[in-house]
């Protein structure tokens, strides 16, 4: 059986276009030259990753995503907390928020915190990756309950994260 684009013995078109299921435009478009250094947060992208290790002397200078995500305030990842559980235990909640980042930041650099702000309903924490506000989430749904709320944006790889507890 021939498909439509094999008709009459033409060959089968290789030109279309594919679309990205998911776009990152932090996500850098080339190899960066071994070994680079971010001159803002110091880690080193090394063995095709960033990492955090001594800069070599004479290393490449090239800022990383993560550092770009929060000098332009462009999160990957946001985690709201609301309600009356939280309010009553807000400091724990966010130092649980903070061991999550200190526990991924160990082996993944770009794995932030950006910001957390104060809203007139809660605390909006904001992220430089999408897995650390999901691994905020889990966490916090997994010691304290309430209600977690996830939503992906549409081709992107950015999460909102709502947790509400009364």
């Amino acid at each position: 059986m021939r498909s439509q684009t094999q008709q009459q013995g033409q060959p089968a078109r290789k030109d279309r276009l594919i679309r990205e299921q998911v776009h990152d435009t932090y996500k850098s478009k080339r190899k960066l030259p071994e070994p680079t250094v971010c001159p803002t947060c110091r880690a080193v992208f090394r063995d095709g990753r960033w990492q955090w290790a001594s800069p070599p002397a004479g290393a490449h200078a090239h800022t990383c995503p993560a550092c770009q995500r929060i000098h332009d305030k462009y999160p990957a990842g946001s985690v709201h907390l609301s309600g009356g559980f939280f309010a009553a235990h807000r400091q724990e909640i966010l130092n649980l928020a903070r061991n999550e980042e200190t526990r991924a930041q160990a082996d993944h650099p770009l794995k932030r915190i950006m910001a957390i702000e104060e809203q007139s309903d809660g605390v909006l924490i904001t992220t430089t990756d999408p897995h650390l506000a999901r691994a905020i989430g889990e966490a916090l749904h997994r010691a304290c309950n309430g209600e977690m709320d996830l939503q992906y944006a549409e081709e992107s790889s950015a999460v909102r994260i709502s947790w509400r507890r009364d």
